[in-house]
């Protein structure tokens, strides 16, 4: 029954994020062609952040993601996500009505990821870092997944990456229509307007969503901007499927490092993690036109680990927050963190062409370092890792 009802929940949600990167999967080619500008570009990927922040702000500040039903939640939410990206395909590649569905689909995906950490966190019995892990690595092949699409698709419109991914979205909706959800499942609190304050009153939970924010300040830029970095090394074949392998091999992190953390201490992991990451992103830009298996090899390290310790922070933040108010609780963290990606990303379109590629990846550099030293003043206080929603706990202050 766990097993199955995991499948179906990492299938939809595989399959759901494919809206997030199909404007970042279309910019090569668009660019290209000269039918946007490099601003454009970073609009695309910004406004799905920017609707992101909205939506789990909203969804924070009501407690949506403890208080409605996971499931019709869940799908109610990837399937508009789908029809907004899907009727991009339609409108011009960039302007107001390509960055507001852009908006939209961002904003609907708060309704995926945060209740799909939920919803594996209730079946967990002593290995929530694996389950959660399993959640992101189908997070992280969904996101990769549109940088294909270009190729797979061939000849066709690169818009066309739009109506692909929003049936992929659609799909990933309907899955989870048969998944049932697991025996840990707290009460649904009543509305309470303050309940997100938690996450700031609370010192542990302080000091995850700050390891957190140094985590996000690295991925999101990094996935948007590997793929126009990939393209200009002279790589065989088609940058877009080097850059789905880079961005999709970070799955393998995500189920390793989570395997791992059920048995060790998870915020050590985590800070583990953004070291290696942290190191890559100071030496792969680095090394671009000098030697390309370095680069590769380098890049490829970076894609593993940027985002394996993010199932991590999600733990961390389930095992420490009460247990009716942990789906408000992962809501605040994406919401603080997806809110900061947005400035890295357009930061880049300034930091690369004045620093090149080495200074702009050195920039990103920063945000796990000093997300690593939060997590290892995390480690000594968090709890036993216990079920998330068979324990109460009382927050350390």
């Amino acid at each position: 029954m766990k097993a199955r009802n995991l499948t179906l929940l990492a299938l939809a949600i595989m399959l759901a994020p494919a809206v997030w990167f199909a404007g970042a999967a279309t910019v090569p080619p668009l660019l290209a062609s000269g039918a946007i500008t490099g601003a454009q570009a970073g609009w695309l990927t910004a406004a799905v952040q920017l609707g992101f922040v909205a939506g789990t702000l909203v969804s924070a500040l009501l407690s949506l993601a403890d208080r409605l039903p996971a499931r019709r939640l869940f799908l109610a939410s990837a399937l508009l996500a789908g029809a907004a990206t899907a009727a991009q395909a339609f409108l011009p590649p960039a302007g107001w009505a390509a960055y507001g569905l852009r908006f939209v689909a961002g904003a609907a995906m708060a309704g995926v990821y945060p209740v799909g950490m939920k919803l594996a966190s209730g079946w967990a019995q002593g290995d929530l870092g694996l389950l959660i892990g399993i959640v992101v690595g189908a997070l992280t092949l969904g996101s990769a997944a549109p940088h294909a699409l270009p190729a797979l698709l061939g000849g066709l419109d690169p818009l066309a990456v739009y109506v692909a991914s929003g049936a992929l979205a659609a799909l990933g909706g309907l899955l989870v229509l048969p998944f049932r959800e697991g025996p840990n499942q707290a009460n649904r609190p009543p509305f309470n307007p303050r309940a997100a304050l938690l996450a700031f009153t609370d010192r542990r939970l302080r000091l995850a969503n700050a390891g957190y924010l140094g985590h996000m300040w690295e991925l999101y830029a990094m996935w948007a901007w590997v793929g126009l970095f990939l393209a200009g090394q002279g790589l065989p074949g088609d940058a877009g499927v080097w850059t789905t392998l880079v961005v999709g091999a970070g799955a393998i992190g995500c189920v390793g490092l989570g395997a791992l953390a059920d048995r060790f201490n998870r915020a050590r992991m985590a800070a583990l993690a953004m070291l290696v990451s942290g190191t890559c992103a100071l030496l792969a830009g680095s090394t671009a036109g000098l030697f390309l298996p370095l680069t590769l090899v380098l890049v490829f390290v970076w894609g593993i680990f940027v985002v394996a310790d993010s199932a991590q922070f999600s733990a961390c933040t389930s095992l420490c927050a009460p247990p009716e108010l942990v789906g408000t609780m992962l809501t605040v963290q994406t919401c603080l963190g997806f809110l900061l990606t947005v400035p890295v990303i357009q930061m880049m379109a300034w930091a690369v062409p004045a620093l090149g590629w080495g200074g702009g990846f050195a920039v990103l550099a920063a945000g796990p370092l000093l997300g690593a030293l939060a997590m290892l003043r995390l480690a000594p206080l968090l709890p036993s890792a216990v079920p998330a929603r068979s324990r109460h706990t009382n927050p350390a202050r």
